[in-house]
């Protein structure tokens, strides 16, 4: 028998190194297994430019998972390497499958400068030249002295990079592109060619560079034992290199590997198209959703809910979409903030939790709060959802989708979870019912609303049907519940 599966993304921007990361989830795996999580995404963990200070996203060295003294610290941010070796097998241990956070697109914090030849772009037009080339001073050096070539003696030089934001000899800050290099294809088309994003960005056309990421992802998978990937910011890298990548070390490791990328691009064209190209075994986060329930939460009422799905990779592509609501990256703060208002967030994670397609994944945010911006978690309402997926949104699917500020949906459950089915009603306007068909076999029973919304019971008539009442701004769920005998 299989159980809806719920992703959880175990960590938010601004939180604070202690208590450590890896021992709070070490010791949470049983609490969040029995809560319904299948699989949790842990964030990077390899020493980062900024040491034990580092999100992880300013990747220093990919090898050093809190082992060495290195950029001010042995630990990282999350703790040392034990911990989160640790970690991962006990969320193992409690039937939780661990995706690691992999960013390959740049590296930060070189320990050396070295003089290269570069020509200046422009930062909305990166085909566009700003000034002919010279010679700036790159931090592309990295030599890992802390680590001193232990599990790959590989360094990093210029040749291995792009281009840079920062030439040290005159202190100014812009895009360089090296001398005799070109900016990767098959990335996004934003300011002309999206290549470079930050730091010195690695070239991905370099063979060097491919075996070395290969190497060492397969020695990560090897020592961390992890079940799959998120890939950061893939729209910045070529769909040839993680065509070739995800290829090699699933035949290396012999591991299936579920891997789930961030493509940053609301046009949910480009995230089909980017999946075509890299023919390989994937799934995307379905970014034009979050916008949709992000516009939603601020229309205020005034969003045609009929539409919520429209031009989502959940609608076209179910299968290779995974559902958020929101991440570290569109929390308050952050370069792609966008958070969905308070108000609408227990409608927009029904929307990704019921349903019967997609691969939804909570936001350790919105289930533990954001003490950074006095956001407070909503354990106590997702935990409520989650069980409901893992217990009851089962079986055949019936939408009414029908109106612009009131819609619904229900689930007919199976056999081989015992009561399941269940009835949706959203509403971002007026309160009111719903008429909505859940099975004949369900008729003659009593439906309740497991939301608080309504606190009688429903009878489901002789077709199946039945008045589903919602408030306003809310979302109902009635489940089967039998009145008790008096």
């Amino acid at each position: 028998m299989m159980d809806n599966g719920i992703m959880m993304q175990y960590f938010e921007w601004y939180m604070k190194s202690e208590p450590a990361l890896w021992t709070a989830v070490a010791k949470d795996a049983a609490k969040l297994s029995k809560a319904g999580v299948t699989s949790v995404w842990l964030p990077p963990a390899y020493k980062g430019a900024n040491g034990a200070e580092d999100v992880g996203y300013s990747v220093y060295d990919l090898y050093d998972l809190g082992e060495f003294n290195q950029k001010g610290s042995v630990r990282t941010k999350y703790g040392t390497k034990k911990e989160y070796l640790d970690a991962i097998q006990a969320l193992q241990k409690a039937g939780i499958n661990v995706y690691a956070d992999i960013v390959l697109n740049h590296k930060m914090g070189a320990d050396e400068m070295e003089e290269v030849s570069a020509q200046e772009f422009n930062a909305n037009n990166r085909y566009q030249m700003v000034s002919e080339g010279k010679t700036i001073g790159a931090w592309t050096k990295f030599n890992f002295p802390g680590r001193k070539g232990k599990y790959s003696d590989f360094t990093w030089n210029w040749t291995h990079f792009d281009g840079i934001d920062w030439d040290q000899e005159r202190m100014t800050k812009a895009i360089y592109k090296f001398s005799g290099k070109e900016w990767n294809n098959e990335v996004d088309l934003e300011n002309g060619n999206y290549d470079y994003l930050m730091g010195a960005d690695i070239d991905f056309d370099n063979r060097e560079v491919f075996d070395e990421l290969v190497k060492w992802a397969v020695w990560y998978v090897d020592i961390t034992g992890i079940d799959g990937m998120r890939l950061d910011a893939v729209k910045h890298i070529p769909a040839s290199f993680y065509r070739d990548f995800l290829y090699t070390v699933r035949q290396q490791t012999g591991k299936e590997l579920f891997t789930v990328g961030e493509y940053w691009n609301g046009d949910v064209k480009v995230l089909n198209d980017y999946m075509d190209a890299i023919k390989s075994e994937a799934s995307l986060f379905d970014v034009p959703l979050h916008y949709n329930l992000y516009n939603a939460s601020k229309a205020g009422g005034s969003y045609d809910l009929r539409t919520i799905f429209n031009g989502t990779l959940v609608q076209e592509n179910p299968i290779k979409a995974v559902t958020f609501v929101d991440n570290h990256d569109t929390q308050p703060g952050q370069s792609l903030e966008s958070f969905v208002e308070d108000w609408f967030k227990p409608m927009a994670y029904a929307l990704i939790l019921l349903r019967q397609d997609g691969y939804p994944c909570v936001f350790y945010g919105d289930y533990n709060g954001i003490p950074h911006d006095k956001i407070k978690g909503k354990k106590q309402l997702l935990n409520k959802l989650m069980k409901l997926r893992k217990t009851k949104a089962y079986g055949v699917q019936h939408d009414y989708l029908d109106h612009p500020n009131c819609i619904g949906w229900t689930r007919e459950g199976d056999e081989e979870h015992k009561d399941s089915g269940l009835a949706v009603v959203i509403s971002d306007g007026e309160g009111g019912t719903k008429r909505m068909y859940v099975g004949k076999h369900f008729a003659g029973t009593y439906f309740s609303d497991v939301m608080g919304n309504a606190k009688y019971n429903i009878k489901i008539d002789d077709e199946g049907c039945g008045e589903f009442y919602v408030n306003r701004g809310a979302v109902a769920v009635w489940v089967r519940k039998e009145p008790s005998s008096r």
